[in-house]
C-alpha cells in the first residue's frame, strides 16, 4: 500500500500532458488576452515570489541567483481531461492556473532558477488538439496558444530583457511553441546573439527544423538547441512516423551520438517529492529518434508499467539541467567577453 500511494504521489505532481486529470475545464469560456503588463499573466517572474523560485532542501545551502541571465520558459499542457468542447484554456481560470504552478512550475522551471525565471501563462490548446481528427480545429487551438506566447516574448524582449542572454526552456507543448519562437525572433537576426541555449524538451524537433540553430554537440556548445523524448529501453511508442523524426541529445553526456551514458553521469532527480533529490536514478542513449533509459530506480519505482516517461523529461535530469545550464553560460561569457 505504501509503495502505491508514492507511486500514486509521483503521478500525480508530474501530471503535465495527461490525459485523465481536468482541473479547471469547468470554467465557462474566456476569450481574455492576457495583458503581459500585468503580473497576474505570468506564472513566474523574477519580480514576484512563484512555485518557480523553490529549491530541494539539498541545493539550498550552495544556491547562489545569477541575474545577468534570462530564462523564458513555456510549461507543457496542463489543461487536460475529457474534451468539453473548449479548445483553449482561459488564463483567469485560478484552479488551472495552480495546478501548473504546483507541477511544472514548481517542478521544471524550478531547474532553471539559478537565472531569471519568465513563464507566461497563455491560453493553451486542451490536450485534445494532439489526439484529435478534426486537424483544422486543433490547428487554430494551437496557433490561437502561440499567439499569446509570442506576445509575451515580445512584452519581454521590449520591457525586461535590455540585452541579457537568453536561455529558452520548454517542455511537449511547449516546446511546440519554442520552436516556432526561435524561428520568428533568433534565426534570422541579430537576437541570436544572445542565445546561450535552447532546451526544447519532450516534443519532436526535426533535424531540419532551423537553418541556422544547430543542435548542441557537446556540453559546453553555445546558441544551440537540445532535445529529447524519455522512454524505457526497448520501448518504441506507437506514434505516426511524422512524429517519429527528432533531433535527441542525451542528457547525462549531453552528445547526440549513441554511446551509452551510464547511471554514474546521472547527477540528480526530483520527483515526488520536491524536497529530496534522487541519485543515479537511471542511464540513457540515443536510439533513433528516443532517448533510452533504464527503469527509474527510487521508492515505489518497480510499479511503473509505462515505457513512456514523459511527465519525467525534465525531472529525470534536473541536477544535470542545472549543472549543464552553468557550463554553457560560462562558455558562452568566455566567447564573448565583456557581455
Amino acid at each position: 500500500m505504501k509503495k502505491s500511494w508514492y507511486f500514486l504521489l509521483w503521478v500525480l505532481v508530474l501530471s503535465s500532458c495527461s490525459r485523465k486529470t481536468g482541473a479547471g475545464i469547468s470554467v465557462p469560456v474566456s476569450n481574455t488576452v492576457p495583458d503581459y503588463g500585468k503580473d497576474r499573466y505570468w506564472a513566474a517572474l523574477p519580480t514576484i515570489n512563484d512555485p518557480s523560485d523553490e529549491l530541494p532542501a539539498p541545493l539550498r545551502e550552495d544556491y547562489r541567483k545569477d541575474t545577468s541571465v534570462d530564462v523564458f520558459f513555456i510549461h507543457p499542457t496542463t489543461f487536460t481531461g475529457e474534451f468539453q468542447g473548449r479548445w483553449n484554456a482561459a488564463v483567469e481560470d485560478e484552479a488551472l492556473n495552480k495546478k501548473t504552478d504546483e507541477s511544472t512550475i514548481r517542478f521544471q522551471a524550478s531547474a532553471f532558477n539559478e537565472f531569471n525565471v519568465y513563464a507566461p501563462r497563455y491560453r493553451q490548446a486542451q490536450i485534445t488538439s494532439f489526439y484529435t481528427s478534426d486537424t483544422l480545429a486543433a490547428g487554430a487551438a494551437l496557433e490561437a496558444a502561440y499567439e499569446d506566447v509570442r506576445a509575451a516574448f515580445s512584452y519581454y524582449l521590449q520591457h525586461w530583457n535590455k540585452g541579457r542572454p537568453i536561455i529558452i526552456a520548454s517542455h511537449s507543448q511547449g516546446t511546440r511553441h519554442a520552436k516556432q519562437l526561435l524561428r520568428d525572433f533568433f534565426e534570422d537576426s541579430l537576437l541570436r546573439q544572445q542565445l546561450v541555449a535552447a532546451y526544447l524538451i519532450g516534443y519532436p524537433v526535426e533535424p531540419d527544423y532551423f537553418s541556422a540553430i544547430p543542435p548542441c554537440e557537446d556540453s559546453a556548445q553555445t546558441g544551440c538547441f537540445i532535445s529529447w523524448r524519455t522512454f524505457r529501453a526497448g520501448y518504441e511508442p506507437p506514434y505516426a512516423p511524422a512524429f517519429r523524426q527528432s533531433v535527441v541529445v542525451n542528457p547525462l553526456s549531453w552528445k547526440t551520438d549513441t554511446s551509452y551514458a551510464p547511471t554514474a553521469l546521472h547527477k540528480g532527480a526530483v520527483l515526488r517529492n520536491f524536497n529530496k533529490i534522487y541519485y543515479r536514478v537511471n542511464d540513457a542513449r540515443v536510439y533513433k529518434d528516443l532517448l533510452w533509459v533504464s527503469r527509474p530506480r527510487f521508492p515505489g519505482s518497480r510499479l511503473i508499467r509505462t515505457g513512456n516517461y514523459h511527465i519525467g523529461d525534465i525531472n529525470l535530469f534536473y541536477q544535470n539541467i542545472r549543472e549543464n545550464l552553468r557550463t554553457r553560460v560560462a562558455e558562452f561569457r568566455r566567447q564573448k567577453i565583456g557581455w
